[in-house]
Order: structure tokens, then C-alpha cells, then sequence
């Protein structure tokens, strides 16, 4: 048995959350480097977050399938893992194939191991081929479907794609049966697609239709002639291109003028779009504030941190605190609307969401069962949390399930907003910030710590009546934190 037929490709795993791609952001090792089971060997950046993927096999390194940029769905390949030999086998690696044989635990953070499973079996993507114009064959383009489906020296890979591949051009019954080769026949020297646009990600399709590109006028620039994303991508650029593109009759793009930037919109920016748009579409929001004295809360802040100065809390703990109180008082806000059931759910626990600005843009990092928590607790999962969020490194799973959400938007130097709900939750509390205004104390006037404190909520859980009492009891609490300890 040759090393190329005992090859392992580990494809990209099952991301879970709905997730079902990712874009390559940096390779951790090259072609040649070897590999121990759950080494990460590629940083992706999916639609919630920045996450490493281990590999589950150990070896030395084939193949990398996908360049830094390209987006892989699920189920691609994604690396070539070949053994090594008894003699290249460094110290500690002996026993790899055992650990192989036994599977790796730790695919991805957040999901466990999603490749190889015997009793799942994924569907393989179909390969898509763009006709082109007939002109004489091209010696640099492969007859296979490239990179990722054979190794480096050109021979199949035995997980890489068997299945007959399809053009877009469908039979005249509706089906998939035009423009139909049989990957044998490209292997034994029968009709190849020698003449045909290699278009393997459903991802460039879908974007050159969006922008009106024809792919038979883009030339590939991936192994074997496969166009990728950034070919699209530089077609639009190019004058020629955008007077030859048809557009879809579906999809009304604004004109771009010269020197227009056009940025895509991918990944955590793509994600944040649709989820805000899906909120405005759905949720019939109102937006209800008032200003408050936070004097008596930083003198509260500063007494807690002056007796424990190892643990100090935020405004933003105490903020939390506060909302907790209110939630428990008025729990019809922590809640969601279940449009299919026609029924409102109110969620047993609260799992509160911050507002985080991050790089990679807003983010909503979620602490589970907050509730549960004491204020100390509150402030170093806070601190945690966000500082996570920022640097990349929380999980998928951190960004969803959220039932409240509490936004700083007074870091941004703001003193008010109507922010757009984080659906599918109910309400959501906004904070400005915290200067010092005239205000008037028991029938005098001075100056005092004046922050606006915004209640966005979903009119169909609750009436005026409950936001407001929400608001004012958050207010009160806030110029006058004693109240918390009655209100346990």
C-alpha cells in the first residue's frame, strides 16, 4: 500500500449553530511540518466567531486545501495527513495511530469530535462547472476537480470527491442531467471538462450571481483553473467585466462609481447584518429612557473596591446586578416570542448578554445562568468574558442562547440611543455616559453624576405598563443601590 492510498483528509467539521462555513484566516503549519492528534492547524473565522481547529489525525502534512481568505463549507477538505514512516517518527509519536484508532476529542471549541463518525454520513458537495467559450485545450488546467480532490502529485485522494459532477446548466425535464461527466471518464482518459469553468464552492456561485458576473469570463487563478472568491471578487474591478456581466433579474444592485471600496459582506459582519435586519423585519420595538443620578452608585462602586481591593467590581457588574433585580421583579422581559407556536416563553434563567465592540465588530458574549451569581462573580466573568470576546477566543457557543442583553454604549462617549434588539430576545438595556450635570437635590441645585439609561423592548411580551416599571425600578436602584439589598 502506497503512502498517497493512506493518506487521511480530515474534511472541515460540523461547526453546529447553523454554521455552514468558514474562511480560512492563517494556516498554523505548512506542507512537509509533522503533526500530533489535536494539534491546531488552522485559525477560521466563522460567522460568530475566531476559533482554532485541532486535527484529529497525526502524520506529516500532504496537503492545505484552501488558501488564507478562501471560505470552506462544511465538509471540504481541509488538510491531507500522511503517516510517517517507523524511521521519521519522532520521540512521543509511537503511539499515534492508537490515538487515531480511538478518536480525537477536541475537533473543535465547542462542538467535540465532527469527522469520521461511522453512523453519520455527510453529503458530499457536488462539483459546479461554468461552460465556457470553446477555444484550444490549456495544458495548465487539470482535468479533476484540483486541489481538493487530489493529493500534491496529482493522484485522487480516497475521501476527496468520487461523485458525479454537474454543470449548472439543468436537463429539459428540470433536472440535473446536462452537461453531466463521470469523474472515470476523466481518469481513463475519456470526455473531460478540459474547456470548462472549475467552479467547485456554491459560495462564488451564489456571489457571482449576486453581483452579475459570468463565470465563463473569469479566468481561475486556484489549482487547476478553480475559480475562487477572489476572482469574483477582482472581475467586478475590472471595466470589461462589468459591461459583459448579466445581472440577476432578482437582485437589484446600486451602481459603484470610480474609486468606490467595496467591502463584502462576510463572516461576523455578514452575521451581525442579517440578525439586525431580521430583528427590524420581525419585532415591534419601542424605545422608552430617563436620566439618573449614578452619584450614589459610584460612591457604592468605590466603597466595594476600597474593601476588597483584589476583587474589584465595574460599573458595569453593578449595572448587571441591578438588571438581574429587575428581571427577577419583571420576569414577562426575559423572555422571546415563538412566532411558529404563536406563544411567548419566558426563560427560567436569566443568561445575560454584553455588548461588546470588538475588531471582527459587535459581539454579544452571553453568561450563562447570570442569576446564579454573586456581584463579585458577575464582575470577574465580565472581565473574562469581554476580554475574550475581543481577543477572538470564545466559542460559538458563548454568542447565542442569550434571553437579556445590557449595552454599554456610553464607552463610545454617546449620551443616549435607540438600539436594535438582539433577537431573538425581548428587551434589551442600554446605558450612556455617566458626566457631570446640574441636578437638583432636595429642593437645591448642584452637580451630580447624571447618566440616560434606554429600554428597547418587544411590544407583543409586554405593555407600557411593565417596561416602565422595569425602567424606573433599574433607575431607582441605580441612584439609590441600598434598594438591591431589599429587593433579594
Amino acid at each position: 500500500m502506497t503512502t498517497v492510498e493512506r493518506t487521511q483528509v480530515f474534511l472541515l467539521p460540523d461547526l453546529g449553530e447553523g454554521l455552514s462555513e468558514a474562511e480560512i484566516v492563517e494556516w498554523r503549519v505548512a506542507v512537509g511540518d509533522v503533526v500530533t492528534v489535536d494539534q491546531s492547524v488552522v485559525e477560521v473565522e466563522t460567522a460568530k466567531a475566531v476559533v482554532d481547529v485541532p486535527c484529529p489525525y497525526a502524520g506529516r502534512v500532504v496537503t492545505l486545501h484552501g488558501a488564507a481568505g478562501e471560505v470552506r463549507p462544511v465538509g471540504q477538505p481541509l488538510i491531507t495527513i500522511a503517516p510517517l514512516d517507523g524511521g521519521d517518527e519522532p520521540a512521543g509519536h509511537a503511539t499515534y495511530r492508537e490515538e487515531e484508532r480511538a478518536g480525537s476529542g477536541n475537533v473543535l471549541i465547542g462542538y467535540g469530535t465532527g469527522h469520521g463518525g461511522a453512523t453519520r454520513r455527510r453529503r458530499r458537495p457536488r462539483l459546479a462547472l461554468a461552460p465556457e467559450p470553446v477555444g484550444p485545450a490549456d495544458p495548465s488546467r487539470s482535468d479533476t476537480v484540483g486541489s481538493d480532490a487530489a493529493g500534491s502529485d496529482g493522484s485522487r485522494s480516497d475521501t476527496a470527491w468520487s461523485d458525479t459532477a454537474w454543470s449548472d446548466t439543468a436537463g429539459s425535464d428540470g433536472g440535473p442531467t446536462a452537461g453531466r461527466t463521470s469523474a472515470g471518464d476523466a481518469a481513463s482518459g475519456g470526455p473531460a471538462p478540459s474547456t470548462a469553468a472549475l467552479v467547485i464552492s456554491p459560495i462564488v456561485r451564489r456571489l457571482a450571481r449576486e453581483r452579475g458576473i459570468d463565470l465563463a469570463t473569469v479566468r481561475g487563478t486556484g489549482p487547476g483553473g478553480v475559480i475562487r472568491r477572489a476572482d469574483v471578487e477582482a472581475a467586478l474591478t475590472a471595466p470589461a467585466a462589468r459591461l459583459a456581466a448579466v445581472p440577476d433579474p432578482h437582485v437589484a444592485l446600486a451602481p459603484t462609481g470610480e474609486g468606490d471600496v467595496i467591502v463584502p459582506l462576510t463572516g461576523v459582519r455578514k452575521a451581525i447584518a442579517d440578525k439586525l435586519s431580521r430583528s427590524r423585519r420581525e419585532i415591534p420595538e419601542v424605545t422608552i429612557w430617563v436620566d439618573v443620578d449614578a452619584t450614589g452608585l459610584l460612591e457604592t462602586r468605590a466603597a466595594i473596591n476600597a474593601a476588597t481591593p483584589d476583587a474589584p467590581v465595574s460599573i458595569l457588574a453593578l449595572l448587571a446586578r441591578i438588571c438581574l433585580s429587575g428581571l427577577r421583579r419583571f420576569p414577562q422581559l426575559n423572555a422571546r416570542v415563538d412566532t411558529e407556536g404563536q406563544r411567548i416563553v419566558q426563560s427560567a434563567g436569566v443568561h445575560l448578554g454584553i455588548a461588546a465592540q470588538t475588531d471582527r465588530g459587535l459581539l454579544v458574549p452571553v453568561l450563562r445562568d447570570a442569576h446564579r451569581l454573586t456581584t463579585a462573580e458577575l464582575a470577574a466573568e465580565l472581565t473574562a468574558t469581554t476580554a475574550a470576546a475581543r481577543a477572538g477566543s470564545l466559542p460559538p457557543a458563548r454568542l447565542t442562547g442569550g434571553t437579556f442583553t445590557l449595552n454599554n454604549y456610553g464607552v463610545f462617549g454617546v449620551d443616549g440611543s435607540t438600539p436594535i434588539i438582539n433577537h431573538p430576545e425581548a428587551a434589551l438595556l442600554g446605558v450612556g455616559r455617566i458626566v457631570d450635570k446640574p441636578w437638583v437635590v432636595d429642593g437645591r441645585l448642584a452637580v451630580r453624576k447624571v447618566t440616560q439609561l434606554s429600554l428597547t423592548f418587544d411590544h407583543r411580551v409586554c405593555d407600557g405598563g411593565v417596561a416602565g416599571g422595569f425602567l424606573r425600578h433599574v433607575a431607582d436602584c441605580v441612584e439609590r443601590p441600598a434598594l438591591l439589598i431589599a429587593a433579594v
